[in-house]
């Protein structure tokens, strides 16, 4: 039991513990190792705001109070891995607004993406991944939906949806939708009656509050900038929006909404759906209305957010949601988006003897510590973190393995802007993502090296997360006599989601052969040559290097569920590792670095070279050199 009198280094040897320690650590930039000096790991929580010169007060408080109330002991890991079609399968995201438009208004759509089946049966994945094609207002590109059972306009109808399962079953693909149900559109039939009609059923599905001192209920700030609560005269209240002002939270303490949300899951899963991934979900139970920790939002960025990161009903609601929804089915496979989970947090939501979810993003990987997407870094892959996760996650949990989706830039750009190593540094992920243990998910274009757009005003972005936070930053550096347009796009420009949603590059012509309209967001200048119709003609490419890791990854069992063996570890700069089973072993070696570095182990003529991303191998290990050998 967790106390204030409980030490540091008994807090880490929770598992929980371990987590929140961790986040709090990795979000200042610091190490773990800090713990291992005596005086720091023997201080107890009573003593850390002292420590901390009093800039943290009440988040020893906020620690106890959430190792307290919570599960904290995931499940031990069993001798043998259980198998499963999603551990072997390739899962390909598709951003349906930017893939294919079928019709010239410049909008991606269903009939677009059965147009390119073909390809996606060249690349050789097994799974298409569809952002939400829900009818939308589109505040949220979707994310904001108005009607779960209807499609959007502008991606086609209940027809085009129907002969999208078709043509995907009959190539032997599956389909994976996602699932939003943390919040839905203020425009939703529900929130509309719950405005005209407070003795509505509907108005106890969201969250209402009085407002406190003449402003909001509490100090929570949106993920989208600015307070998370909106005031709504027909009702006297204040509405929850953890994100935009248009995405209300629903309250998943009412019965009688989680039955509608378990209706719906299955209404989809009759039609054909093969699974789910699962929006924010680890927000779904809250912890009440209290103000959120200041020192807390300081090192997350966002304030409140331990309210609702691990609520207390979390693993009740998903266990209730896997009996009464997915669970009635066969071989469905769901993935949970789960921002501020860590290893233990992410084990406790998957292990299989829990009944909750089949797997969890971490999203930890994708910044290096103390860094975010906000601001402009160069990407240092000697920080990657998937060694913990191929090493504690257990045989009863499922790791995803991801550099990209469609609310992060692209990592190559990230790693190195200049564009001398794009194809090196792509083929490097693919080693990475092929290679290691857990489900690999690739998102649309980075099988071609896709980069980062340059964008040249805020006029030319759509994301409403950059759109919001250039506003709140153009006001904050007017207001201490700075150029507010110019720095504040800057910083808004370099991780905007939208990095992600320019449309997919097909070939050279106008529009990259996307649309023979407008494009409803701006093509990537760079598409002339970084296109699928280039790279499908040159077997050197980064597409022909994707399908030979994808194809290695399907005929060796070895590199699914075989053991992970990590060697070399104290060499910082490269990473090294077997994967051994079924009769097979593979040695994989990657350079991190954009220098020339020393091969850490010696090759002998047993290494058979299998896929790297030079062609061949030198004396020393050139910049982001990655290969696969067979030993």
């Amino acid at each position: 039991m967790i106390t204030m009198r409980s030490t540091l280094h008994q807090v880490y040897a929770d598992p929980v513990g371990k987590d929140l320690v961790d986040m709090l650590l990795n979000s200042t930039g610091k190490s773990a190792k800090l713990l291992d000096n005596p005086l720091v790991g023997g201080l107890r929580l009573s003593q850390l705001d002292r420590l901390l010169a009093g800039r943290a007060p009440g988040v020893a408080e906020m620690v106890v109070s959430l190792l307290s109330s919570r599960d904290t002991q995931p499940p031990p890991s069993p001798a043998t891995i259980t198998r499963k079609w999603w551990k072997e399968a390739v899962i390909y995201q598709i951003y349906p607004r930017s893939f294919m438009d079928s019709n010239g208004d410049g909008i991606g759509d269903l009939a677009g993406i059965r147009a390119r089946i073909p390809y996606l049966k060249e690349l050789g994945v097994d799974v298409v991944w569809l952002s939400p094609i829900y009818d939308s207002p589109g505040d949220d590109n979707g994310y904001d939906i108005r009607n779960y059972k209807k499609i959007m306009k502008e991606f086609g109808n209940m027809a085009s949806f129907t002969a999208l399962v078709k043509d995907l079953h009959e190539n032997g693909l599956k389909l994976m939708m996602d699932l939003v149900v943390n919040h839905t559109s203020d425009e939703h039939e529900w929130f509309q009656k719950a405005l005209a009609d407070p003795a509505a059923p509907e108005k106890d599905y969201y969250l209402w509050a009085k407002g406190k001192n003449g402003g909001p209920p509490n100090n929570w700030t949106s993920f989208f900038s600015g307070p998370a609560w909106n005031h709504y005269d027909e009702t006297g209240e204040w509405a929850l929006h953890l994100f935009s002002k248009k995405q209300m939270d629903l309250n998943w303490d009412n019965p009688a909404l989680r039955a509608e949300v378990y209706d719906m899951m299955r209404w989809w899963l009759d039609k054909g759906v093969d699974g789910f991934r699962m929006d924010v979900i680890n927000f779904i139970s809250k912890d009440g209305f209290a103000d959120g920790n200041p020192a807390a939002g300081e090192a997350f960025g966002i304030r409140g957010i331990e309210h609702y990161f691990y609520g207390p009903r979390l693993h009740a609601y998903l266990q209730e949601m896997r009996r009464e929804s997915f669970g009635k089915y066969e071989n469905v496979c769901t993935v949970g988006e789960t921002p501020g989970m860590g290893l233990n947090l992410c084990r406790l939501l998957t292990a299989e003897e829990r009944g909750e979810l089949d797997m969890a993003f971490n999203f930890d990987h994708l910044e290096n510590p103390g860094k975010s997407r906000m601001f402009p870094y160069e990407y240092d892959l000697r920080c990657l973190n998937f060694m913990k996760w191929q090493q504690e996650y257990g045989n009863n949990c499922w790791p995803t393995l991801f550099f990209e989706n469609h609310d992060n830039p692209r990592m190559v750009s990230k790693v190195q802007s200049a564009p001398a190593y794009r194809m090196v540094i792509s083929k490097l992920l693919a080693v990475l993502q092929f290679t290691l243990r857990g489900t690999p998910f690739l998102y649309q274009g980075q099988e071609l090296g896709m980069t980062n757009a340059a964008f040249a005003s805020i006029d030319d972005l759509r994301d409403v997360e950059a759109i919001n936070r250039y506003a709140e930053l153009r006001q904050k550096y007017q207001a201490a006599g700075e150029d507010g347009d110019d720095i504040a796009f800057e910083t808004v420009a370099f991780g905007t989601r939208d990095h992600a949603r320019t449309p997919m590059q097909w070939d050279d012509t106008q529009n990259a052969g996307f649309t023979t309209g407008t494009p409803w967001i701006g093509v990537n200048p760079n598409y002339p040559a970084i296109n699928a119709k280039n790279e499908r003609e040159n077997p050197d490419s980064v597409f022909h290097f994707y399908r030979k890791a994808i194809a290695l990854r399907h005929e060796n069992e070895a590199l699914v569920y075989g053991a992970f063996s990590p060697v070399f570890p104290r060499d910082k700069n490269t990473l090294c590792y077997f994967r051994v089973g079924s009769g097979a072993k593979f040695y994989v070696e990657v350079n991190l670095t954009g220098e020339d570095q020393k091969r850490p182990g010696p090759l002998s003529p047993g290494h058979r070279l299998l896929l790297g991303n030079y062609g061949g191998t030198a004396a020393a290990m050139r910049p982001y050199e990655a290969n696969v050998y067979s030993v």
